[in-house]
């Protein structure tokens, strides 16, 4: 047992002796590190880190507050002010009055405890170094009118002016301009003139403060039965299908009144409807009258019945040849082809009856 408590013992002293001859990691980088240790800290690489408000090399400087321009601090975001300037940002020259003489016309420069100044003006004088006179605007009401700017020259002029705005005229803006002149309304619209202003009324299909706008007409789908909507520069065109018409293609297509049609239909592949029609349209010109019709009709029975009769005379001669009847020959005889018909039924040998 007491070996070994003595071979413990031996390593625990052999650990310690170790420990403390080996530096600690980093000692030697730590070392180095020249920061301020109340507003900046030491990196890995023995870089210094400044807390806000500080700046430098070893954060050595403090940072004043944005604006200062006269100034410096002894704390972050401080302005102290150097001799011969005042205000929070530094900016106020303490010798304005003595050095710069802002004042005119005589006028006396006061030097506020802010740092800033204030001229006394003499009569007939103001402005913030005295610079303006009262003038004729100021020392009478100003007569321009429709907002109009009165101006005298900073009251060094012996007449006052009105500057007027756009759209009125005249020696004090009293007159409102036609803004319709110009024709600033486009694609047809009716321009109306106002006080300094006007307004277009827009045709059908355009919009827009001036009516440039062209508007879809086609958006509410007016077009009806599948008809196709084409939009246009002032409405729109329906593209109907065969079986309607209409401007909205609304009306179904159908035979229009005093028509009379006459016509024979088929069925089965390859057959076609054929239909005749004839417009009895009195009065109209290049029409025909019902006179006119009765007289057709009349030439077209008349000859329909010409060419019955002709070829009801051209078959029973035909006949007459071919059978030989006795009646036949009966009525042939005197006539110049009797014998050349008997001829041809005896074989060229004359028949008597």
């Amino acid at each position: 047992m007491s070996g070994l408590r003595t071979a413990a013992s031996v390593l625990l002293l052999s650990y310690c002796l170790l420990h403390l001859s080996v530096p600690p990691s980093g000692g030697q980088e730590s070392s180095s590190c020249s920061c301020n240790d109340t507003n900046s800290r030491c990196d890995e690489s023995g870089t210094c880190r400044c807390d806000p408000g500080w700046d430098g090399e070893h954060c050595e400087h403090c940072v004043p507050m944005p604006g200062c321009r006269h100034g410096t601090c002894q704390q972050p975001w401080q302005c102290e002010c150097e001799a011969g300037w005042a205000g929070r940002f530094c900016d106020k020259d303490l010798a304005v009055c003595s050095e710069q003489q802002p004042c005119q016309h005589g006028a006396t420069c006061l030097l506020e405890d802010s740092g800033d100044y204030t001229c006394l003006c003499p009569a007939g004088f103001h402005g913030r170094n005295c610079q303006l006179r009262a003038g004729p605007c100021l020392r009478s009401r100003s007569p321009c009118l429709n907002g109009g700017l009165c101006e005298d020259a900073d009251g060094f002029a012996a007449e006052l002016t009105c500057r007027c705005l756009a759209g009125f005229s005249g020696r004090h803006c009293q007159t409102d301009l036609d803004d319709c002149l110009m024709q600033p309304c486009a694609n047809g619209a009716t321009c109306l003139d106002g006080v300094n202003r006007f307004a277009c009324v827009c045709p059908a299909g355009f919009s827009g403060r001036f009516c440039t706008v062209n508007r879809d007409d086609c958006a509410s789908r007016p077009c009806q039965n599948g008809a196709r909507c084409l939009d246009r520069a002032a409405g729109f065109r329906c593209l109907c299908p065969p079986a309607f018409t209409g401007a909205t293609c609304e009306t179904p297509m159908r035979a229009p009144p005093g028509l009379d049609s006459v016509g024979v239909e088929g069925g089965g592949d390859g057959e076609r409807l054929l239909r005749v029609t004839v417009s009895e349209r009195s009065g109209a010109p290049g029409g025909l009258s019902q006179v006119q019709l009765l007289v057709l009709l009349l030439m077209a029975v008349v000859t329909v019945a010409a060419m019955a009769l002709t070829a009801a005379l051209v078959l029973q001669r035909r006949c007459c040849v071919a059978c030989g009847h006795a009646r036949c020959r009966q009525r042939r005889r005197g006539s110049g082809w009797r014998g050349e018909a008997e001829k041809r039924v005896g074989g060229g040998q004359e028949v008597t009856a």
